[in-house]
């Protein structure tokens, strides 16, 4: 067949949230000012928040941020830039196999580089009239799937003639995504042994946006009780946790760092921390639960806490996600 009959590329936009650019204070300053910038990670007036971010903020959490990524970065670079990009590597590689129409995968980050411009940049590049958005994002909030959107919409709102769009909100049931993650667990416990709870540990967002709408919580529910039945844990082998809570206002609850303080009091020997909501291991998840948890936990009296790594590149992820894109390329391929 002549190149010109050949079938167009389809593209894939595989997004996460995004890092600094190194570990200096500027590089962690340019970043936080964008994420906290934005109105739906902080809806605040802007005519309070801005003062507030760019007055005391940014004046002083930039260098104990840097320090923090510090403790975590990789030879190859931040954490969650290294595994996107091994992520985005390995699922080419897997769809290079398994499909006959040609499809671009392009990572893209939505605070720092590489920008969702670039990425829809590439695509475009490389011949993509039709654009499937995966946030690697299991549970669906506005905080973090919906800004992804707004942005996507915001870059090609200028371009003369944007691509047709498709976009996966959430795959917090997906089932292949529970056994990734069930099997994560399996092979911690057979290497270590089984704590006396295990702790799945989510990413928290204000109280107020649930009341506003954001179904995030009840996400986060499913894949616990999913999760759950597929270890066959009862109700008191595991604990649903939320973290990395900023600010005054209440958050979800409850939060990991009480909980930990708490059972590290009772004398709790042997915890394991898992998170089912990051799709790789960051700053969150390396230096919050890893070390300054483990930390908690220990300083307070308790035994040991061991952290479950995050599925990352593991093959039943990727393979996860390639029939995530498959589905929902039905009909384009």
């Amino acid at each position: 067949m002549s190149s010109r009959h050949a079938p167009r590329p389809i593209g894939v936009l595989f997004t996460n949230l995004g890092t600094p650019d190194d570990t200096s204070v500027s590089a962690v300053r340019r970043y936080l000012a964008e994420f906290l910038s934005d109105r739906r990670v902080v809806d605040l007036n802007r005519a309070l928040w801005l003062p507030i971010l760019y007055g005391v903020i940014l004046t002083f959490r930039p260098k104990n941020s840097a320090e923090g990524y510090r403790s975590v970065w990789m030879d190859e670079g931040s954490p969650l830039m290294v595994y996107a990009r091994r992520q985005v590597d390995a699922i080419q590689k897997r769809l290079d196999a398994d499909v006959s129409t040609p499809v671009h995968v392009a990572l893209a980050m939505r605070y720092g580089n590489p920008s969702i411009e670039a990425g829809l940049r590439e695509l475009d590049a490389a011949g993509c009239k039709q654009v499937l958005v995966l946030p690697a994002y299991p549970q669906y909030s506005a905080t973090t799937v919906a800004t992804t959107f707004d942005k996507v919409g915001e870059v090609l709102a200028d371009w003369p003639e944007p691509p047709q769009l498709r976009q996966i909100n959430r795959y917090h049931d997906h089932p292949a995504y529970i056994q990734a993650l069930a099997q994560s667990v399996r092979e911690h416990w057979q290497q270590h042994g089984r704590g006396e709870k295990l702790v799945m540990s989510f990413h928290g967002i204000p109280k107020r946006y649930v009341k506003q709408g954001d179904p995030y919580p009840r996400d986060c529910g499913v894949t616990a009780q999913l999760l759950a039945s597929e270890l066959g844990l009862g109700r008191n082998d595991y604990k649903v946790c939320f973290q990395s809570r900023f600010g005054r206002e209440p958050w979800l609850q409850p939060y990991l760092d009480e909980t930990m303080k708490a059972w590290g009091k009772a004398g709790m020997k042997r915890v394991d921390v898992m998170c089912p909501g990051f799709s790789a291991d960051c700053l969150e998840t390396l230096e919050e639960i890893r070390e300054e948890n483990r930390e908690y936990f220990e300083n307070a009296g308790g035994g040991e806490l061991r952290y479950i790594p995050a599925l990352n590149a593991r093959e039943d992820h990727i393979e996860m996600f390639t029939q995530l894109i498959q589905r929902e390329l039905a009909g384009w391929l």
